[in-house]
């Protein structure tokens, strides 16, 4: 069955907070402490430990460790010369945690960079640039789908899958492209654009999927994924934290419970026609776990697209 045929898709949860509970040797960060992505060549064995947890616990899709592995980001870590090592081997580590299991797929993450095109933190020509260069790395290893997620900016968002259309059309295959935003409890993105900004500047992409992930928990999406379920004609997909984050004693804490979380995302699949779900920050196997088990009898709700 390929991907597009599945009416409903599980997608994996947080790579970054989990990889924080997990036994890691100071040998493997080097002198790289906080780059993720770096884990991928110094300890393969954590991060195929992690995707297989998520498998596990059910999730069909599952997202490679590359998040920050575009030049722009690794250069931070003195690793721009790493990108292509790094995001080979973040898919083979996916693929691997996956084997031979139906139905399971392996998406290429691509997240904002630290800098906003938009506030003129780096040029058009330059992102594009590094976006371009992860792209054909992620490509070249084989996902089955690629993810422009956690979007800050429109600009960006836009420079990114004009990058993937552009590389795909050069290398002549068609992936699925999900595009996910993250919107603050402002209600808007952290450049300012609103839901509505959203969907008018991505409806020209041939997208997969438009939807949300990170910033807030479900309860602060509500209104967003309504206005997708109506404006979007194809399919969405919400991805959020285990909550609101809360700083107790000084740590960053997720409240949701994997049974709240899970009844949160039954609800959007239900009655807004979400058809692809998942966790970011905070989201445990557990989690994922709750999540499957809610929906095991649950099909996407009809939509009523406005035309």
């Amino acid at each position: 069955m390929t991907i597009d045929q599945h009416p409903l898709l599980v997608v994996d949860g947080a790579c970054g907070t989990n990889l924080q509970e997990m036994d890691i040797p100071d040998s493997a960060w080097g002198d790289k402490e906080g780059c993720n992505e770096y884990l991928n060549l110094t300890a393969p064995e954590v991060i195929q430990e992690l995707h297989r947890s998520f498998v596990d616990a059910g999730a069909m899709i599952i997202e490679t460790n590359t998040f920050g592995a575009s030049s722009i980001v690794l250069a931070e870590y003195a690793l721009e010369d790493r990108v292509d090592a790094i995001n080979q081997a973040a898919v083979a580590h996916a693929r691997a945690a996956i084997g031979d299991l139906p139905d399971r797929y392996v998406a290429g993450s691509l997240g904002p960079s630290t800098k906003l095109p938009s506030l003129g933190h780096i040029d058009y020509d330059t992102m594009y640039a590094a976006y371009d260069e992860q792209l054909r790395s992620l490509i070249k290893a084989g996902v089955d789908l690629l993810i422009v997620e956690t979007g800050q900016d429109m600009l960006q968002m836009k420079i990114a899958l004009v990058a993937a259309f552009d590389v795909m059309k050069e290398r002549e295959v068609a992936l699925p492209v999900m595009a996910s935003i993250t919107i603050e409890r402002t209600g808007t993105m952290l450049v300012g654009s609103d839901i509505g900004a959203a969907v008018a500047t991505l409806e020209p992409f041939p997208l997969f999927s438009l939807g949300l992930n990170c910033a807030t928990g479900p309860s602060d999406m509500i209104s967003h994924v309504r206005y997708l379920s109506h404006q979007w004609p194809q399919r969405i997909s919400c991805i959020p934290n285990q909550g609101l984050p809360e700083v107790v004693d000084g740590k960053t804490v997720y409240p949701l419970s994997p049974d709240d979380y899970a009844e949160h995302m039954k609800h959007f699949v239900k009655d807004f026609g979400v058809s692809i779900v998942g966790g970011c920050c905070g989201t445990t196997p557990a989690h994922i776990r709750a999540l499957v088990a809610a929906l095991a009898d649950v099909s996407p709700g009809e939509r009523e697209v406005s035309a």
